[in-house]
């Protein structure tokens, strides 16, 4: 063996079998660590209970980065593309030019019922405020004249 040979092969470690437990249910994606868990619940609940503990310590249960990645289609990118169906391309595009119409619109109206209820709180605290003024005024007389 040269010295090269034997640095590579002492330095580099063998994985241990629970981290190439952890790589193939993470190739294999979120589906295959819930298998787990749930086959660790049936037939040793500690370890089911175990995996769960680590799923939600690592964040894997929640995160999308456990899923494959080897998939590499984007289903928001595919509505843009022609099908070949010319009819069924103009369809689409009218109806997706329509959709983003009333998207726009339904924000608008948004925007102005925000505006209004603003409007409406802004006048309810003006009014409330202007009413506070005129109570205390209202409410001593005396406190301007003092009794001599």
């Amino acid at each position: 063996m040269t010295l090269a040979a034997q640095t590579t092969h002492t330095t580099a470690q063998p994985m241990s079998w629970l981290a190439r437990s952890e790589a193939w249910l993470d190739s294999k994606g979120k589906g295959a660590w819930i298998a787990a868990m749930v086959l660790g619940f049936i037939f040793a609940w500690p370890v089911g209970l175990a995996l769960l503990a680590y799923m939600i310590w690592s964040k894997k249960m929640f995160s999308k980065n456990c899923t494959r990645r080897t998939r590499s289609t984007h289903h928001g990118m595919s509505a843009l593309k022609p099908s070949g169906n010319s009819a069924f391309d103009a369809y689409k595009t009218e109806t997706l030019r329509r959709l983003e119409d009333e998207q726009e619109q339904f924000e608008a109206f948004l925007q102005r019922l925000r505006e209004a209820k603003d409007k409406s709180e802004f006048d309810a605290f003006m009014e409330d405020r202007a009413e506070r003024a005129a109570a205390p005024a209202q409410a001593d007389p005396e406190a301007d004249h003092p009794k001599a």
